[in-house]
């Protein structure tokens, strides 16, 4: 939450009558909420920053604030968070029945309780804990109360051996890297003690090097807190390599530094993406594991989770233990009411779902973030992340949708303008990038890398389950419109918006030729214009789509593309080739957009043409573009078939549910 200042009405009003711009308040001010309807006068009564005197009826309560929200941004659109945003109908039926339970009263509601426990122990045999020891955990309202918690426990556990040690207690530090989301630095503000970032760069993937991390630490480190699945960029850091250092190192100097891992997001796509890989308690340095189920756990925000891989790494002291609620309960947690409803909605998602669920929708996510990726770092973009990268050969292989075939990471999308884009086109800021997005509804971020790395700036694309492959497509078709509109002069995009229903028209007439395949795609500007003619070079279906040797084949009506247009068509093919079949429409899409500046001169004089001759014959005709597609060649994108839901029909969202707020962009937790 942020934190806001008290608003003096009287005071904001009057400063405005003396505003220049704001002189149109008039005498009196408005002090009122604005009711939406002129017939409901009860909302005009509503005063804005006080508590009123007599209450408004509840439907004009609920219209004021209906209207009020429709200026949020979608959240389906809203790329900048890592928190889920849908779940079934199921779900969202078991979350208002269990809206009024309050987690904390375990005579009251023993059954919410017992699930309660069993996610502890789900969450603890996925993390591989030790099946000698007694893992013990905790739900929180988030992970930054998660990492609170896991802070405390290190700091307690160092101070308590300090003192048994005869050694001052009252400076403790924790090392983490600098690309911490702001959570692991509040913690060490609020609770006194000294953060020692390491800086990141390039070179160590804008995340923290464990052989850097080593020149942090000394007799004060209460710990090491890991990150998997960095907030800027998706990578993981090296929860093994950072082990096995501070296993040197303890036997060097006997400093014993334990592991902290923030699992925000990586807690519920490493261990189904990426399931041989050491980072969980199977490492044994690791003492304890926060995650948010509210992220990659599928369920809505308000949801965290830490655990500890023994109760010895939770010091007694931390834990209270209440009676007041009609039974003895033990309690670690920085609040202490809590809704129950979040917690049963991740049992409904572990039974719902189960390992393979959580897998699919897993591989789909990276999947999805690939194919951004590959289009984006074909055309005028430097990708940062890193999940797009292969790390072995793939030729040959009929399966590459293997999340282990590439670097690991979440999925997310982290991408810049390239040096070459920023040398030939120097005037463009990338943070218009962002800004021309919005007008679309889309909410993509862009800020600076962190502390190591601060002048470089960066756009990121969160690939969450409701972000389907279409949605995708359209993104990709967006960002290159935008981008190209930006290389040019004010007039360039305006000549686009005039060429375009030409564009629409005369390019669905224009034949093929018999090399090549027509595929039929919508216009990029109109949702309802009639399908135009992109052509695709007929590959065997056992061959790989190249860059070299599909560029200089494409074309629309026999005119090339543009190299940089090609690189894009030509790397979402790849994709759809590598990943396993999926829709050609975004070829279509891209090459339409892309080809606009080259030809928008000849159709708009084709239009001419045709103005003036159907002036001099006083005559109109209207013609049916759908007519001129031959039946037997019309393609169709093919739905997602991997959401990972057993039992739920497909719900990503088609053209017509695109967004129209905005919403600013805050560090999402």
């Amino acid at each position: 939450m942020s934190l806001s200042r008290h608003i003096n009405a009287d005071d904001v009003i009057q400063r405005a009558k003396e505003h220049p711009r704001f002189k149109h308040t008039g005498q009196e001010g408005r002090q009122t909420l604005h009711q939406s309807w002129s017939r409901d006068e009860d909302a005009a009564r509503a005063p804005k920053y006080t508590i009123p005197e007599v209450g408004i009826p509840s439907k004009a309560a609920y219209q004021l604030l209906h209207d009020q929200t429709a200026l949020d941004g979608n959240p389906l659109l809203n790329l900048a968070s890592f928190v889920h945003t849908w779940m079934p109908e199921e779900a969202n039926q078991l979350i208002m029945e269990n809206l009024n339970k309050n987690q904390v009263d375990l005579d009251e509601y023993p059954a919410a309780t017992i699930i309660h426990n069993r996610c502890i122990s789900m969450l603890a045999d996925l993390w591989r804990a030790p099946k000698d020891l007694k893992a013990i955990g905790t739900s929180t309202a988030g992970s930054s109360e998660a990492i609170m918690l896991g802070g405390l426990a290190m700091k307690k556990r160092w101070q308590e051996a300090r003192k048994a040690a005869g050694k001052d207690h009252y400076h403790p530090n924790i090392v983490f890297g600098s690309n911490c989301q702001c959570a692991l630095e509040k913690f060490a503000r609020y609770w006194d003690v000294e953060a020692r970032l390491v800086p990141v760069n390039k070179s160590t993937n804008y995340v923290m090097n464990p052989h850097d991390a080593l020149q942090f630490i000394d007799e004060n480190t209460i710990g090491v807190m890991v990150i998997m699945g960095s907030t800027y960029t998706g990578h993981f850091e090296n929860v093994q390599l950072m082990s096995d250092l501070l296993d040197e190192l303890q036997k060097n100097t006997g400093l014993d530094v334990p592991i902290h891992v923030d699992a925000a997001s990586g807690g519920f796509i490493a261990p189904f993406a990426y399931p041989d890989l050491k980072w969980a308690f199977d490492v044994p340095r690791v003492v304890s594991i926060n995650t948010s189920g509210h992220k990659f756990g599928l369920v809505y925000a308000g949801l965290g989770w830490v655990l500890w891989r023994d109760e010895s790494y939770l010091h007694k002291d931390l834990i209270f233990e209440l009676h007041y609620l009609g039974s003895v309960e033990y309690s670690f947690t920085l609040n202490f009411s809590k809704p129950a409803a979040p917690i049963i909605a991740q049992m409904y998602n572990f039974l719902n779902l189960g390992f393979d669920g959580y897998r699919r929708i897993a591989i789909k996510d990276l999947r999805n973030a690939r194919m951004l990726a590959r289009a984006l770092d074909a055309t005028y973009f430097t990708v940062l992340s890193n999940v797009h990268k292969p790390v072995k050969d793939l030729a040959g292989l009929d399966d590459t949708d293997d999340p282990n075939l590439y670097e690991k990471g979440l999925p997310v999308v982290s991408f810049r303008l390239s040096d070459k884009f920023a040398a030939e086109y120097p005037h463009v800021q990338q943070a218009w990038v962002q800004s021309m997005l919005r007008t679309k509804g889309w909410i993509v971020p862009n800020y600076n890398a962190p502390e190591g790395e601060a002048e470089t700036q960066i756009l990121r694309v969160v690939v969450r389950e409701t972000l389907s492959e279409d949605l995708i497509e359209r993104l990709i078709v967006d960002i290159l419109e935008i981008t190209e509109g930006l290389m040019g002069t004010s007039a360039r995009p305006r000549s686009l918006h005039v060429a375009r229903h030409a564009s629409e028209k005369l390019v669905a007439g224009l034949r093929p030729s018999n090399a090549f395949m027509p595929v039929p795609s919508h216009g990029a500007f109109s949702r309802d214009s009639a399908p135009s003619f992109i052509s695709i070079p007929l590959l065997p279906s056992s061959s790989r789509l190249r860059v070299p040797s599909i560029a200089p084949s494409l074309s629309i009506g026999g005119t090339p593309l543009s190299p940089v247009a090609t690189r894009g068509v030509a790397a979402l093919g790849t994709h759809r080739h590598q990943d396993g079949g999926g829709t050609v429409a975004a070829l279509a899409k891209l090459a339409h957009i892309l080809l606009l500046p080259f030809t928008s001169i000849f159709y708009l004089f084709i239009m001419l043409l045709s103005l003036f001759s159907f002036n001099s014959k006083r005559s109109t005709s209207h013609v049916n573009a759908a007519h001129m597609l031959p039946k037997a060649i019309a393609v169709s994108s093919q739905p997602d078939k991997e959401h990972g839901r057993p039992d739920v029909k497909n719900f990503g969202a088609g053209d017509k549910e695109a967004s129209q707020g905005q919403s600013g962009f805050a560090r999402q937790c």
